[in-house]
């Protein structure tokens, strides 16, 4: 039996070490549909959102616009601005269009 080489496997053959990145442990249990790291300005796009979502959780909290700009040490603009960004996504919700996170 000859030798392959291992870009000439079958995938089930080819030694796949499964290491994750640093938003899920394993790509085989990643819970994004598509791979971030893939994707262009994936982990960034994803990492702004979520701190959107973060900063709308804490306004909905009772915090004001200079504290959670103290919290992120971001400028108060900077928060009104994300904070627009997620209110006008959470509106087009239902039409599957979203404004895009772009600072």
């Amino acid at each position: 039996m000859e030798s392959k080489l291992k870009w000439d496997l079958l995938p089930e053959e080819f030694p796949y070490e499964d290491r994750g990145c640093e938003l899920s442990a394993s790509c085989l249990n990643c819970p994004f549909p598509r791979c971030l790291e893939e994707e262009p300005w994936g982990k960034q796009r994803f990492s702004k959102r979520r701190r959107a979502e973060r900063m709308a959780e804490l306004k909905n909290e009772g915090k004001s616009v200079d504290e959670i700009a103290r919290i992120f040490e971001v400028s108060r603009k900077t928060v009104q601005r994300w904070l627009k960004a997620v209110s006008g996504r959470e509106s087009h919700a239902g039409a599957g269009t979203s404004p895009a996170l772009t600072e």
